[in-house]
């Protein structure tokens, strides 16, 4: 068995354009910010002097690779979900030790948290699944 958690420290997947731990309202925030700051450029221009075509290609360009950008972090962290998932099912019923061999036993359910997979083992005991545990 699986189990969520809820809360803070809860596993949700989020994005952002300039670094990947960041969350959803800074990328969307950024993303809202550079089309209205597109459009007010394209209001607000002089007609007598219109924007130079490269640069408005160079703005478009741009927006492209921020939106781009953006849906490319959704889906690396909807595959990193699907990957903690798997790892997670992979160790239920299985027998794991930690690296000091001081806890062992037979993994009943786990836990996903954003920095790592606990497991409770038959025993009550919970062992974080990371560099160094044997699983068997």
């Amino acid at each position: 068995m699986v189990t969520p958690v809820s809360g803070s420290d809860a596993y949700s997947p989020t994005v952002s354009a300039t670094q990947s731990s960041g969350d959803a309202s800074a990328a969307a925030l950024n993303y809202e910010s550079f089309l209205k700051l597109l459009v007010a450029q394209m209001k607000n221009q002089d007609p007598t002097e219109p924007m130079d075509a490269a640069q408005q290609m160079a703005q478009l360009a741009t927006f492209s690779q921020v939106e781009q950008t953006i849906k490319t972090n959704k889906n690396l962290e909807s595959l990193l979900q699907r990957t903690s998932l798997q790892e997670a099912n992979s160790v239920i019923g299985r027998t794991v030790t930690s690296q000091d061999d001081k806890i062992s036993g037979v993994v009943t359910s786990v836990t996903l948290y954003t920095d790592g997979i606990v497991a409770t083992l038959e025993s009550g005991e919970k062992l974080v699944i990371g560099p160094g545990v044997k699983v068997s």
